[in-house]
């Protein structure tokens, strides 16, 4: 879906009417994460967002799992698959899936790190054991009560923050967030904004880490379009900050063309991005998560520029202590008393 503008204005008569409803959804998710989870007998390291659509979990999880080998560990992502027809259990094999079967994010993560798709999570659960995972990475599904966190970290785009501040559909938060702060071990604010000072300070007044990152390009790709005039588009939660990221790295980006997140491109919207590319003299260049949904699409034109980040942590030793104490509290809990 297209997220509403109104979710990021400070007052809409749209969110006011919506407002009963978000009291209600976020009532019934706010009871259900109170549940107790089944504990999988590894760690459990959660990366979610208080709010729906993108903030960077992706990139996150992928820092997460190298810093994670560089700890002797043997991290295993479990993904819920969105966008893919499949409900696994299944382990994520670029040569066999399209993002059809399995979802975008899974089929660009598992080129670093093994994925389970599964939409019942602890089905997926025991599918990571079997692959020889010591650690289990879920990609989202911090709202999800069905599985025992041993640590959840959430991902804020420090530009956008939270919008309103209202619950769906009348804003974009997934649970109250007082709810949803409760159960935050750290948080992950990506950008140099400051729309998300207000959350930061709550975490850090309640003890927990706030932790900033930034989104760095890969170097080969900014080289590869220094200099010439592209036509960017993307898919994804927000396409902006997409586009934000080229100007920054000194790209020309001359038009742009945003779509809604895990968005399927259909054969003429692709004729129309070549055509458009062809007719001004422009590259074409998107998301390496949207190019993963592009694999094997009919009509996919040839040339299209993947544009790659990588996150980095302003603090690298901090999460590097604050993985190390959370593991290592994990396994003292189900071990410490044997």
């Amino acid at each position: 879906m297209r997220e509403p503008a109104f979710w990021y204005r400070p007052r809409s008569p749209k969110s006011h009417l919506l407002s009963p409803l978000g009291a209600l959804y976020g009532a019934i998710t706010a009871r259900r994460m109170a549940r107790k989870g089944f504990d999988a007998g590894i760690p459990v390291l959660c990366v979610g967002n208080y709010h729906v659509g993108g903030a960077g979990k992706t990139p996150t999880v992928l820092a997460l799992t190298k810093l994670l080998r560089d700890l002797g560990e043997t991290p295993v992502v479990l993904s819920r698959g969105y966008g893919g027809r499949l409900h696994g259990p299944v382990m994520v094999d670029r040569e066999r899936h399209t993002a059809a079967d399995v979802g975008d994010e899974p089929l660009m993560m598992v080129r670093d790190v093994p994925v389970a798709v599964a939409r019942d999570r602890l089905d997926g659960v025991a599918l990571a054991k079997s692959q020889g995972a010591t650690v289990i990475l879920m990609d989202d599904g911090f709202q999800n009560p069905k599985l025992l966190k041993d640590a959840s970290l959430i991902v804020i785009d420090s530009e956008r923050g939270l919008g309103n501040g209202r619950v769906f559909p009348a804003g974009p938060l997934r649970a109250p967030l007082r709810a949803q702060l409760a159960r935050t071990d750290a948080l992950v604010l990506i950008g140099d904004g400051h729309a998300a000072d207000g959350v930061a300070g709550d975490i850090s007044a309640r003890g927990k880490p706030v932790l900033r990152a930034r989104l760095r390009p890969d170097a080969a790709a900014v080289a590869q379009l220094f200099g010439k005039p592209v036509l960017a588009f993307a898919g994804i939660g927000d396409p902006g900050r997409f586009f934000r990221t080229l100007r920054a790295s000194g790209i020309e980006v001359a038009r742009t063309r945003p779509f809604a997140d895990h968005h399927m491109f259909s054969r003429d919207e692709l004729a129309a991005l070549a055509a458009d590319a062809q007719r001004e003299q422009l590259i074409l260049v998107t998301t390496e998560k949207d190019l993963a949904r592009l694999r094997g699409a009919e009509g996919a034109p040839d040339g299209i520029v993947p544009f790659a980040v990588q996150l980095d942590f302003d603090d690298p030793a901090r999460l590097r202590q604050l993985i190390c104490d959370h593991l290592y509290e994990a396994r003292e809990r189900r071990f410490g008393a044997r």
